[in-house]
């Protein structure tokens, strides 16, 4: 599974979604450069739409999945699990919750969430919840002993194609691509994604 986060503009999510991808995401955080606030002309057909958060209101990410006919969010903050039980009642939809990951001791608070995502995300850990273009120790994901799914995000690029290859857990979904792929915020490179995925795809 491959999910293109951090997009916005309609001609480039047109040209994204030819791709043999799965998820798009757009980011409604404010202080991020990708931050969407106005609807694009185009939506995916193919691929799941993703709404991102960090600890946003529960009735404006309801609103906004809504106004954007979105799929799915994925909470990028300190939501709690009771934050995450009422929006999985109140929008309907599918739920990513991430997590920062530096050390093993990270992954116990991912327990409180089981049962209540469809899948986890998991980061490099960064005061500025993501985005850091920075990955981190996946060896640390052995301990994780979880029954839900998760994707790999942080710093991942078009070198990362044998360390995903290589990477191996029972729970492993898929990842999550963004800065690496980009010509400006928001603006994917199609050809290099393209090649990136094409690479990928190849014996998996």
């Amino acid at each position: 599974m491959i999910k293109v986060c951090g997009m916005r503009d309609s001609e480039n999510m047109k040209a994204i979604a030819d791709l043999d991808v799965d998820f798009m995401g757009m980011i409604f955080y404010p202080k991020s450069k990708r931050y969407v606030t106005e609807v694009p002309s185009f939506r995916p057909l193919r691929q799941k739409l993703i709404a991102v958060f960090v600890n946003a209101d529960i009735d404006e990410i309801a609103k906004t999945v809504e106004t954007f006919h979105c799929d799915g969010i994925q909470l990028h903050g300190d939501e709690t699990p009771e934050i995450v039980r009422s929006l999985k009642t109140k929008c309907n939809c599918l739920v990513i919750k991430a997590f920062q990951i530096a050390k093993v001791e990270d992954l116990q608070k991912t327990s409180l969430y089981e049962n209540l995502c469809d899948y986890f995300l998991f980061d490099t850990a960064t005061p500025s919840y993501g985005g850091s273009g920075e990955s981190f120790d996946w060896s640390v994901l052995a301990e994780y002993q979880g029954k839900t799914p998760f994707l790999l995000s942080g710093g991942i690029g078009a070198e990362s194609v044998e360390r995903i290859k290589q990477f191996s857990h029972p729970q492993f979904a898929g990842i999550d691509i963004n800065s690496k792929f980009e010509t400006s915020p928001a603006v994917k490179d199609v050809e290099k994604v393209r090649t990136f995925v094409e690479k990928l795809r190849i014996n998996n």
